[in-house]
């Protein structure tokens, strides 16, 4: 099939297509200043994302997998203490809790959003006496259930910490992700509803104690050149990319807006179809649609099948983060998370971004029930 035709999984050239002039005149001024680290760009990109989630301060890291590390090393936790995260996450998640010298304790979600169930969180803490935190994640757009999961972190006195690299703008019971924890953490790989041209992440919190560790962290544990007060390591947000997420961010409601008006096509086309299971929304939740993904049986057969009819589909998580090798153990064994694993294999992403058109999600949905029925 020509290339023109096929229908991407994300379009990131659609996206850089309205940014590229002010992105152009903005790495202009940051070479022209040479001031290439920390600067105005990046000042000001932290300043515009904390008033848009909604919190105190928002500190630029190299990476999401870094500002999530970075949050949880600032509350000080026991070393060895475990962290409550979800089974259904991408490998970054444990791999943050596990360089900051704690342990996951992975839990089960719930089969119609595919989210940390709280009673699953419930039995953890129960059986775990050791648990130090609790670490929700915000899944493919939506939010957690913060309400419950505050509830019972609280009960037991323990910090909460959100993985907010999926929801960007996303918002729950009006509140917006990022800044119903004492800390959270976020990404801007190219692929998010907010991106970077390369990688890039933040920690947001309203602490300014978690504020001021994270920045000392993220620059080699130093306030002062040459004074390091604490453990750190390098992990800062350039400014180059911080001209990149500036121009981004003034358009991610409306691209956030489009995203929930290609979901809702998609909703309405694929309404009754058979062996077709869409996604769906947690009560309460304002989704902006990182991810559409639908759960379908013979899975890989229907993904090779849309890719032979030019449709850029994709699947997340094909091997739950308890079954990598990286991470087997006696707390990983297979069966222990039906829901994650049942996930794993059925879960199919479709091409969602703000910019697609109504033609391509019909070509969409209508490869997608000839290859069901296949």
């Amino acid at each position: 099939m020509p290339e023109d035709d096929r229908i991407p999984l994300v379009d990131l050239a659609a996206a850089h297509a309205e940014v590229a002039d002010e992105v152009r005149e903005g790495w202009a001024r940051v070479v022209d200043s040479t001031g290439f680290l920390k600067g105005p760009e990046v000042d000001a990109f932290e300043r515009e994302f904390a008033r848009f989630c909604g919190v105190r301060a928002c500190v630029g890291a190299g990476n999401g997998t870094d500002a999530l590390e970075l949050a949880l090393r600032a509350l000080d936790l026991p070393a060895g203490g475990g962290v409550v995260c979800p089974a259904n996450t991408f490998v970054a998640t444990v791999e943050a809790v596990v360089r900051a010298g704690l342990r996951p304790v992975l839990v089960d979600v719930d089969d119609e959003c595919l989210l940390m169930d709280p009673e699953a969180v419930r039995a953890a803490l129960e059986e775990d006496p050791g648990v130090a935190a609790v670490l929700p994640v915000h899944l493919n757009g939506q939010l957690a259930p913060m309400g419950p999961l505050l509830e019972l972190a609280q009960a037991h006195g323990l910090p909460v910490v959100e993985d907010a690299a999926q929801a960007q703008g996303a918002r729950q019971e009006g509140r917006a992700a990022g800044s119903w924890g004492r800390a959270a953490a976020t990404s801007f790989y190219p692929g998010k509803n907010l991106g970077a041209y390369g990688d890039a992440g933040a920690v947001l919190t309203g602490d300014e104690a978690v504020e001021r560790a994270v920045r000392m962290m993220g620059d080699h544990g130093s306030r002062q050149k040459y004074v390091h007060e604490r453990f750190g390591f390098n992990s800062r947000l350039d400014a180059l990319q911080a001209v990149v997420l500036r121009a981004k961010l003034r358009r991610l409601p409306a691209w956030n807006a489009a995203r929930r008006a290609a979901a809702a096509r998609y909703d309405a086309l694929l309404r009754g179809a058979e062996g077709i299971r869409p996604p769906s929304t947690l009560p309460g939740n304002e989704h902006v649609w990182h991810l559409y993904a639908v759960r379908v049986e013979r899975r890989d057969e229907v993904l090779t099948a849309l890719h032979a009819a030019g449709i850029g589909a994709g699947v997340h998580y094909p091997v739950p983060v308890h079954r990598q090798p990286a991470f087997a153990g006696p707390s990983t064994a297979r069966g222990r998370y039906p829901v994650t694993e049942r996930a794993a294999g059925e879960l199919l992403t479709l091409p969602l971004f703000p910019q697609i058109t109504e033609a391509q999600q019909l070509r969409v949905a209508e490869a997608l029930g000839k290859a069901v029925m296949i």
